[in-house]
């Protein structure tokens, strides 16, 4: 008996002593190890994801890049639109847009060599000869209505027409009448005692220049905004580099 106590107690001692270091090696790694792999597996979860954010933020900046490139020629037809187009915000801006319309038509007229007997701002049935002194309480493009008679020989007409193509300010015509004769006097037509209108093309060969004279009777619109253009935005970015 005292045998197997001793040999008990001899083993005893070693267990003890083996079940005691598992259970420390055990903490240990819940403690430590697991806690530490853990961190590891979301520290490289965390790396895929900012992985990606960073390949999106890349190709984000390529395309903003890209774009940048472009904005000088986008804020050059910007600049163009807005002479166009002008932004008013109140009655003084409109009356000067529609002043420098005025003096932009009358250079025209000048180095055309035709005549501008009647001009007003408005329709012909509503007759507003005076520039506008409000502003519309509306948004958006805005259309101001012209009026005009011009009068001159053919080579000067189509000079003038011309002319009015290629203005800076947008114009469009909406109605127009070409007829023979000056304005004063009337358009006369072919018969008993008139003169008759040579035709505008015969046989390929256009009218001669010094034709006429003719009057051209026209209404169209030039036109505004009440919305702000963003020309000092474009001009400061395209500054930036």
């Amino acid at each position: 008996m005292n045998s197997a106590a001793d040999t008990l107690r001899e083993y005893r001692n070693p267990l003890i002593i083996g079940v005691g270091a598992l259970v420390v090696a055990i903490l240990i790694y819940t403690l430590f190890i697991s806690h530490q792999a853990s961190k590891l597996s979301k520290l490289q979860t965390q790396e895929t994801q900012l992985q990606g954010q960073q390949s999106q933020l890349q190709s984000q900046l390529t395309a903003l890049q890209s774009e940048k490139q472009k904005l000088p020629l986008k804020c050059a037809d910007l600049a163009k639109i807005s002479t166009q187009i002008p932004t008013v915000q109140n009655a003084g801006d409109l009356a000067a847009e529609q002043a420098s319309f005025y003096n932009q038509l009358t250079a025209l007229v000048g180095t055309s060599g035709t005549a501008i007997p009647t001009f007003s701002w408005g329709t012909a049935a509503s007759g507003a000869a005076a520039p506008a002194t409000t502003t519309p309480a509306v948004s958006g493009v805005v259309p101001v209505p012209v009026t005009m008679t011009i009068t001159g020989n053919f080579g000067q007409m189509s000079a003038f027409v011309a002319g009015l193509d290629s203005f800076p300010r947008l114009f469009v015509i909406q109605t127009f009448t070409l007829s023979f004769g000056a304005a004063s006097g009337g358009s006369t037509s072919s018969g008993a005692g008139g003169s008759s209108a040579p035709p505008l093309w015969v046989g390929g060969i256009p009218t001669s220049a010094t034709a006429g004279p003719y009057t051209l009777s026209l209404s169209g619109s030039i036109y505004y905004t009440t919305v702000a253009n963003a020309l000092a935005a474009c001009a400061k970015a395209t500054a930036t580099k």
